[in-house]
C-alpha cells in the first residue's frame, strides 16, 4: 500500500512545566494541536501536488505522519526548534528540513537555510522561496521547557 500525502499543515508551539521536560513536550504538542495523535516521524519529501492547508482537527489516536522538530531544556536556557520547507521551482514537489538548538530562533533560521541549500545542491534542483516555522523559548527558573514545530500530513491519495 502506498500512502502519498495530498494535504499538509504547519504548526508550532512552546511550553513549560515544573514537573519534567516530557510534560513540557506534551503540553507543547497539545498547544500545537497535535497532542492527541500518535505521531510517526517521517523524513523530508513533500509529494507533487500536496497542498498546504490550515491546521485541522484530527481524530484522537490517529496515526499521524509528520516532520517534527523538538528541543527540550531546563531553567535559564534559551532553546529553539523549527522547520523550513520549500517547493521545487520545476513544480515537482518539495522538501522539509528540521532543526533544534540551544540558542535563538534567528540562529536556527541560518542553520535551516544552510540545510535547505544543501538539499537543493545534492538534488541539483532549485527551490522557490523557503518558508520557516520556528519557536524560541527562554525557560523560566524552576521549569523545564520544550519547543516544537511540525509539518503534518493530513490527507492521502
Amino acid at each position: 500500500m502506498e500512502l502519498v500525502p495530498s494535504k499538509f499543515f504547519i504548526t508550532h508551539s512552546s511550553a513549560v512545566s515544573e514537573t519534567s521536560d516530557l510534560n513540557a513536550f506534551d503540553k507543547a504538542l497539545i498547544q500545537a494541536g497535535i497532542g492527541e495523535q500518535n505521531l510517526v516521524s517521517v523524513s523530508s519529501v513533500i509529494p507533487i501536488g500536496a497542498e498546504l492547508i490550515d491546521p485541522c482537527v484530527m481524530p484522537m489516536g490517529a496515526v499521524t505522519h509528520c516532520v517534527l522538530a523538538q528541543m527540550r531544556g531546563t531553567e535559564g536556557e534559551t532553546i529553539a526548534a523549527g522547520i523550513a520547507y520549500a517547493y521545487r521551482k520545476d513544480g515537482r514537489g518539495g522538501y522539509v528540513s528540521e532543526g533544534h538548538i540551544h540558542g535563538s530562533a534567528e540562529s536556527l533560521r541560518e542553520i535551516l537555510t544552510c540545510k535547505m541549500d544543501e538539499m537543493s545542491k545534492i538534488r541539483n534542483v532549485e527551490f522557490d522561496e523557503i518558508h520557516f516555522a520556528m519557536e524560541e523559548l527562554k525557560i523560566p527558573m524552576d521549569n523545564y521547557g520544550c519547543c516544537v514545530a511540525a509539518l503534518v500530513f493530513a490527507e492521502y491519495r
